[in-house]
């Protein structure tokens, strides 16, 4: 706690708001999204497509709007973005508690959704912008906020859930209503690199052109897709490994993982990220952290079904070992997409990796849950595992080559297409 506290006093106080704007948004978030299903089933009644259907409505109009949000931020600067997300998912949080109709929940699903889409790019381009050289440090310690809102944002949300669920979504839109007015009152306004307020505006349509023409960029984002399908396993074939090994069990062993996982990171992410950074260049650090993402599984491919203790172990060691992975790629990777965006249209850059990993993710998780069907009906869910470690291999390798050709070196700012 002290490293933590010593890391975060050498920023400028506009990283450290940052950081704990962070923090605030994810402990409200995860306090209220894990029981989101179940309040809209049990204490709504709503049928099974209509749960799904409102938080697809959430996913999609967050991943699908990302590219959206980081334009509006480096049109418009930073500030003004992560406050509109943070004020509307105020409105949707409150409004998720206390409206109980199919359209009124969907509009606040949707809120919910594009405020993340909102201040998430221009959050990490404010943050790239305000810590110049110290990126990676900044990256790693707002990975260390992130994480601990996660681990705590159920706990939270639980202890509330035993009142009510709309006191969950009270408190939740409460925490996102102080975080909008402690913004407005202490974050400074920024604008990106690409500002220059004697120039005509720089169309949306060319800024998107410049971003689509950096093939680098382009081959990296699609490079790290498997990364993010591998770290969403904590919310599928992981689950789906201890239920089916322990039964009723297996949900008090899910949450267990998942503590695990944030605990991990809160623990380990700037201890890791020093010692990385004194012994591996970014290119290393990336591939290296990648493979063990995808090791992480390799010890589930190797227990027998049946073996119950042996199974909760490994998945302990999977979430750990993928835990610590995350974590060592996370800062360079951040660090690497405002090193290819040539610290030029950087939100707009964060908002289109983010769609392409959002992309990869739906369509990693079709393919892994597809998988598992087809292993389980043959007892062969070590087909599943090795295909997770060969995502997490070849997603390393990829890397390793792009960093061989030199296409993850410092690039010249791109110039803006025409608009």
């Amino acid at each position: 706690m002290r490293t933590l506290l010593r890391q975060t006093r050498s920023f400028s106080p506009a990283v450290r708001l940052l950081m704990i704007n962070q923090f605030a948004i994810n402990l409200a978030f995860y306090m209220l999204m894990p029981y989101l299903a179940a309040h809209l089933s049990g204490g709504l009644g709503l049928a099974a497509w209509a749960v799904g259907l409102v938080l697809g409505v959430r996913n999609f109009s967050q991943q699908g709007m990302f590219l959206i949000g980081g334009t509006i931020a480096d049109r418009f600067g930073y500030k003004g973005p992560i406050m509109a997300g943070c004020l509307l998912r105020t409105v949707g949080f409150g409004l998720l508690g206390w409206v109980d109709n199919l359209p009124a929940l969907i509009a606040a699903s949707a809120a919910t959704g594009f405020a993340g889409a909102l201040f998430n790019p221009a959050v990490r381009a404010y943050l790239a912008a305000e810590a110049g050289d110290r990126r990676v440090d900044a990256f790693a310690t707002f990975n260390v906020y992130y994480q601990a809102g996660m681990l705590l944002g159920p706990l939270v949300g639980l202890a509330l859930l035993v009142a009510d669920f709309r006191l969950v979504c009270t408190v939740a839109a409460g925490l996102f209503a102080g975080l909008t007015t402690l913004q407005w009152r202490a974050l400074p306004a920024r604008r990106g690199d690409t500002a220059d307020t004697t120039a005509a505006p720089v169309g949306m349509l060319a800024q998107w052109r410049t971003v689509v023409a950096n093939r680098p960029f382009l081959l990296f984002s699609t490079a790290m897709i498997g990364s993010y399908v591998l770290t969403f396993q904590v919310y599928l074939a992981l689950p789906l490994a201890a239920q089916g090994e322990l039964g009723s069990r297996g949900t008090w062993a899910t949450s267990g993982l998942f503590v695990v996982s944030a605990a991990v990171a809160v623990a380990g992410q700037l201890r890791l990220t020093g010692w990385v950074k004194k012994r591996w260049n970014p290119a290393q650090a990336l591939v290296r952290g990648l493979a063990a993402m995808g090791l992480a599984f390799l010890p589930l491919a190797l227990i027998p079904s049946g073996a119950a203790a042996a199974v909760l172990a490994a998945l302990v060691l999977a979430v750990a070992l993928l835990a610590i992975g995350s974590a060592v790629v996370y800062p360079f990777e951040m660090d690497t997409v405002v090193t290819l965006a040539g610290n030029r249209l950087v939100a707009t850059h964060y908002g289109l990796y983010n769609t392409v990993s959002g992309v990869g993710i739906t369509l990693g998780n079709l393919a892994i849950g597809a998988l598992w069907d087809f292993a389980a009906g043959h007892d062969a869910l070590w087909l599943t595992w090795c295909a997770l470690t060969a995502t997490g291999l070849v997603c390393a390798s990829s890397v390793a080559a792009l960093a061989r050709s030199g296409r993850l070196a410092v690039r010249q700012e791109p110039q803006f297409a025409p608009a």
